[in-house]
């Protein structure tokens, strides 16, 4: 999987006046030859591996030694931040309100894929507008309103809507995922699985809609809940 860069043309484009402009990530570029793993550590799976002065579209991760690589599938990766220089630019994106992404099937995998239209959506507590600024609830609740299904608005009300998934194994594109938030004592987080280990979660770590690798110990712990 290659670093994103294509969508840097965005960043220089005129902007439409019915567009709204997300913010993918700053510009970075690699100081050296390294590699982009898919969690921070070097004994996990290498995405990609980068050459020296290769351009990349990166963000700030929880770990000060590591920064999150935007790649051509929305997924991220992390890079040693040591080896990425940040450059005083940002990398946007615009989407048409008029032209909003078509959904062409109903099934869990078309949703899945749908849902990385949004990437980049900037994090608002309690936002509902999958443009401007939304919530990890408002953002699952969104999608599903896509096909129909009207879920509750909060991630702990949604977690008992819909079929339980208690084996993992048995995990589908479109699934809901569902996270303990253990200082208010109750689930506080939501997303949606993606397939190969990967979800998609409007998130305030990541500053907006982003994607995980859900088998890293920070999620896995977590972890409470799937639904269908």
């Amino acid at each position: 999987m290659r670093p994103l860069f294509a969508l840097l043309i965005a960043a220089c484009s005129l902007t439409h006046a019915s567009a709204t402009v997300s913010v993918l990530g700053k510009l970075g570029q690699a100081t050296a030859s390294t590699r982009i793993y898919a969690s921070p550590n070097t004994r996990s799976r290498v995405f990609y591996r980068v050459k020296p002065f290769e351009y990349l579209v990166v963000r700030d991760s929880n770990d000060s030694r590591w920064i999150s690589v935007l790649l051509q599938t929305g997924v991220y990766g992390y890079a040693p931040k040591k080896d990425v220089a940040e450059l005083p630019y940002q990398v946007t994106t615009s989407q048409s309100r008029r032209a909003s992404p078509a959904l062409t099937s109903r099934t869990g995998s078309a949703l899945a894929s749908y849902s990385l239209n949004f990437l980049g959506t900037p994090y608002k507590w309690g936002g509902n507008d999958e443009y401007s600024g939304i919530d990890c609830s408002g953002f699952v609740k969104k999608l599903y309103g896509k096909v129909g299904v009207d879920l509750p608005r909060t991630a702990d009300e949604q977690s008992r809507v819909g079929q339980p998934i208690t084996d993992l194994a048995y995990l589908q594109p479109g699934d809901r995922l569902y996270f303990w938030e253990a200082k208010r004592g109750r689930i506080g987080h939501t997303g949606m699985y993606l397939g190969n280990g990967y979800f998609v979660h409007s998130s305030m770590g990541h500053k907006g809609v982003a994607t995980d690798y859900l088998d890293t110990p920070k999620w896995r712990k977590i972890l409470v809940a799937a639904r269908r």
